[in-house]
């Protein structure tokens, strides 16, 4: 019986009594229309004003998730449909489930994920709060395009739907709001095949305020954007930092310059030296975490990381890092030679810095880059927890 359902529609409802009995109608209404194999699906989340009861009424299927959130909600949701597509919507009436034929024709052509565009399908007076629509959709939503290489226009359209064994695949484990998120740039990662048709937003009947907290929320969605995406939270911006950094060095570390009348000396050569280190221990934070993240799941293998696994050791980690390393010590020597020669009397500092600062640099890296190899081996380590003696 189950093979026969093409699609469930699925609502994750919470005290959605004003609403959730008129969203069922209508999604009754497309099934019968345009002859869908399919089912309401109704995820009730802690209801206490009579939602779940009044959703079976109207012909829904009602099952309770256990763990409260929005993810929680469609994560439970999605194991216990019967369809082969998924179509999720809020039980708030602020989408029209009645007019859901364009993202089912795009899931029969092939789609693994389809999203819903507001802002191209229209956005009705009030349906949306001036900071969602002017400053966070399109923020996130850009930062979301430009991390994960999408042309998504909407990264957190609440009306999308879905090939129910591609999504299941991807493991999606948010319970909060950033669920809608994590659905999308997983998809990305893993290559889904993912559209987008336009939709219209309505202002919701529910009466009361939403569970979307702005502030709150919306830093939920922006931590998960970052950490997954080591290269743009890490990578990028410590290769600036460290080649900006070096090219201060050599370039200062000869002579003083001075460039449309301002002088860099050796003031900015400190600047140089703390930006070549911290762009160093940036770039070793984007190895960790990416390593990490290939290993428990929340990001998929790549040719890097299969690299890393297979022929990464901490002695060749170690020898490149002491390789550094001496290299500091020796320039310290020489330093401390140039001190000696002058009969360890007072020093221009003008010129001793320009030794003291690269030395001091290259021992930081080095100390850095050895810790970090000592990191990844911890990380390597197997999991010993099942084993017996």
């Amino acid at each position: 019986m189950n093979e026969e359902i093409e699609l469930t529609i699925l609502m994750p409802c919470l005290n959605e009594a004003a609403t959730v009995g008129l969203c069922v109608e209508k999604a009754m209404a497309f099934l019968s229309r345009y002859a869908v194999a399919g089912e309401v699906l109704v995820v009730d989340n802690g209801s206490l004003d009579g939602s779940p009861e009044l959703a079976i009424k109207k012909g829904a299927r009602v099952v309770t998730a256990m763990e409260r959130g929005y993810g929680a909600a469609l994560q439970c949701g999605i194991e216990m449909a019967n369809g082969q597509f998924i179509i999720m919507g809020d039980a708030d009436d602020s989408y029209d489930f009645s007019a859901l034929e364009g993202m089912l024709e795009k899931l029969r052509a092939g789609s693994d994920l389809v999203m819903g565009n507001r802002f191209q399908g229209g956005i009705a007076t009030n349906a949306m709060p001036f900071l969602h629509r002017y400053v966070g959709n399109p923020v996130l939503s850009f930062i979301g395009r430009l991390f994960y290489r999408s042309a998504i226009g909407d990264f957190h359209c609440g009306i999308r739907g879905f090939r129910r064994d591609a999504i299941r695949k991807l493991r999606l484990q948010c319970n909060g709001m950033e669920f809608a998120s994590e659905m999308v740039v997983k998809s990305a990662l893993h290559r889904l095949r993912i559209s987008e048709v336009p939709v219209r937003l309505y202002k919701d009947g529910r009466g009361r305020p939403p569970h979307l907290r702005t502030w709150r929320d919306g830093w939920r969605h922006l931590k998960f954007l970052l950490l997954h995406s080591p290269r743009w939270l890490f990578l990028l911006p410590g290769a600036l930092l460290f080649f900006t950094g070096l090219a201060g060095m050599l370039t200062i570390g000869a002579h003083a310059w001075r460039l449309a009348g301002l002088g860099f000396d050796i003031h900015t050569l400190s600047y140089a030296g703390a930006a070549i280190t911290l762009g160093v221990q940036m770039m070793l934070f984007a190895v960790l975490t990416r390593f990490v993240a290939a290993q428990r799941g929340w990001l998929p293998e790549n040719i890097f990381t299969a690299w890393f696994a297979r022929d990464f050791s901490l002695e060749l980690g170690l020898i490149f890092a002491s390789t550094i390393f001496l290299g500091g010590v020796a320039m310290s020597f020489y330093a401390f030679g140039c001190w000696a020669m002058d009969g360890f009397g007072e020093l221009d500092p003008r010129s001793t810095m320009r030794l003291v600062i690269p030395s001091v640099t290259l021992l930081a890296v080095g100390g850095e880059m050895g810790l970090s190899a000592f990191v990844l081996e911890a990380i390597r380590q197997p999991d010993c927890r099942g084993s017996t003696k």
